[in-house]
């Protein structure tokens, strides 16, 4: 990977996206009415971290993302809002991404349609938010991000180009759920099932050199972080919303579910330690798998790096052994399917995280970072360095 965060020889794929992502996200904009269109619009990106501290927060829980929901919109301005959307995604991982929304409809009936966050209806896919910053097209710094209840896609666009994509989360609860037909829908199950292979078909040695602990934690490390630190611990529930709650009631919620999965993985201050974030990665290193086990952890990589649209994915450069070899793979929970289980692959510029606790192991978290790089911030620092001398 380069210093902008696309890898010699995408720059071609990386411009004709953002031609895209500018089109798109121009012909919404225009569609909107005036009231709309000023909640639809943020600051431009900037590498100063005050006017740009908006662009760089982003969650994965049902609170607000900040910017305009599908369900404040027309449905012509929906299928707008869809056509941007879809521009920062692979046909495969726009549809998981619509899928994933469709969810909230699943979940509002496993939850016996109770639960209301604080709003007229809790579970929601009219609750997913668009937003634009700065001008789209041209050479000035402008993004956009959309988020809602386990979608998060932060996209960069500098000079013409698309620069990052990262932090690139979904998750998906349930994480199994019942079809007419002899298989289930399982939108993450890519991310899940190459990983479980990966990890049984380790030796006695390579398994207690990627194993964490037996226990997985309650959620992803890193949680929503603007940015990652060496030593960065579990995030609990109540720091993953926007706000605070104001009801009583709804806050006592957000306790007694930490509170529940604390009790849940046993951990105590060791072991949220030991499954810290570390600038070195822990782990196995793919250096020490064999040819089977690399072309699983490859398999595994595609689930994440896939998600993008072809050319703007890093996915190839893991062809390379000597470039896979720097991923280091760690587990934490039991490997048998159906149990609570975490894993982390972390090398140069590559931070991945998935876990599967939460609801008895039917409700899964999956993130791709770029510790160094996500929402672009190298990239803006050199812009501003070539443009404003």
């Amino acid at each position: 990977m380069n210093a902008t965060g696309v890898a010699a020889g995408q720059d071609a794929a990386a411009r004709e996206a953002a031609a895209q992502m500018a089109a798109a996200a121009t012909a919404w904009l225009d569609a909107l009415e005036p009231a709309q269109r000023a909640v639809a619009t943020g600051n431009a990106p900037s590498p100063d971290a005050g006017p740009d501290a908006e662009r760089r927060r982003w969650f994965y829980t049902p609170t607000d993302h900040g910017g305009l929901t599908l369900g404040a919109q027309r449905p012509a301005q929906q299928r707008l809002a869809h056509r941007l959307v879809a521009t920062g995604l692979s046909t495969a991982g726009y549809v998981t991404v619509a899928t994933i929304i469709g969810l909230d409809n699943v979940l509002d009936h496993v939850e016996g349609w109770s639960v209301d966050w604080g709003r007229e209806r809790g579970r929601d896919p009219g609750m997913y938010y668009l937003r634009v910053f700065g001008e789209p097209g041209g050479t000035a710094p402008w993004g956009w991000r959309f988020g809602g209840h386990h979608v998060s896609l932060n996209n960069l666009v500098v000079d013409g180009v698309v620069r990052a994509m990262t932090p690139c989360f979904l998750g998906a609860d349930p994480a199994v759920s019942p079809l007419l037909g002899p298989a289930p829908l399982r939108p993450l199950g890519g991310a899940e099932d190459p990983a479980r292979e990966l990890v049984r078909s380790l030796d006695p040695g390579q398994a207690a050199r990627a194993t964490l602990l037996d226990r997985a934690p309650a959620d992803i490390i890193g949680g929503n972080r603007p940015r990652l630190a060496d030593g960065d611990q579990m995030m609990y529930l109540r720091d993953l919303w926007r706000q605070r709650f104001a009801d009583p009631a709804l806050d006592e919620r957000i306790a007694r579910a930490d509170a529940d999965a604390e009790r849940a993985n046993g951990y105590d201050a060791a072991d949220y330690e030991r499954t810290a974030l570390t600038c070195v990665p822990k782990g196995l290193p793919a250096a020490d798998l064999d040819a089977g086990q690399r072309e699983l952890l490859r398999a595994l990589l595609a689930s994440y790096l896939g998600r993008v649209p072809d050319g703007l994915s890093p996915q190839a450069d893991y062809e390379d052994d000597e470039v896979l070899g720097g991923v280091h793979l760690a587990w934490a929970g039991p490997t048998a399917p159906g149990q609570p289980h975490y894993y982390r692959l972390q090398g140069p510029r590559l931070l991945i995280e998935y876990d599967n606790t939460q609801r008895h192991a039917n409700h899964a978290h999956s993130v791709w970072r770029d510790p160094g790089a996500d929402f672009g911030y190298d990239v803006l620092a050199a812009h501003l360095a070539a443009h404003h001398r």
